[in-house]
């Protein structure tokens, strides 16, 4: 199988990048991570990168700092597919539209509702019954893109934000590679 590559951009812990380095060394699946882009120089998240020995670049934000050399560098590694995993950051318009249906992004809830940040503490004050997460193509509005896969998650009444957060995670670990997997079956 031709495995494309994939770069994925994250700001935190990672856990989504390590579900995704495990499925992407597996015979069948589709991508292959060649790539990570960080905004966050201490984000544990690369040190999978140096773990699996994945090429890295971490972007100093405090500069101005404009997504199309970054654009360069991913044409040039003939990037396939972009995954934002915990990437807590906006992308412009132009990067958006030159990687137009080629960026998904995994979000902790089940859109359309709850957009943005702080999803689990708005889940819980609403008392939701149900949530989850949603794994979505990149447009140019907040967490709106077309949804390729949602998993839901029940929520109990002793629920706190970190359980929940825990539960969700789980679900996303799977939800993610399965997507990928829908977008080049």
């Amino acid at each position: 199988m031709v495995k494309r590559n994939a770069c994925v951009f994250i700001s935190g812990s990672g856990t989504n990048l390590k579900a995704l380095i495990k499925s992407s060394r597996e015979y069948n699946f589709p991508i292959k991570i060649n790539y990570i882009i960080s905004d966050t120089k201490g984000a544990k998240g690369l040190k999978l990168a140096k773990l699996y020995k994945i090429p890295f670049r971490i972007l100093n934000l405090s500069k101005l700092i404009s997504l199309e050399s970054v654009s360069r560098e991913l044409h040039k590694k003939n990037i396939s597919l972009i995954c934002l995993a915990g990437y807590m950051k906006i992308l412009n318009k132009q990067f958006i539209n030159k990687f137009k249906k080629k960026i998904i992004n995994i979000h902790p809830s089940l859109l359309p509702k709850y957009k943005g940040l702080n999803t689990f503490k708005r889940v819980l004050k609403n008392k939701e019954k149900l949530t989850g997460c949603t794994i979505h193509y990149v447009n140019n509005k907040l967490d709106s893109g077309k949804i390729i896969l949602k998993k839901r998650v029940f929520i109990e009444s002793n629920d706190t934000e970190e359980t929940l957060k825990t539960k969700v995670q789980a679900k996303e670990h799977c939800a993610y590679s399965e997507s990928i997997i829908n977008i080049f079956r």
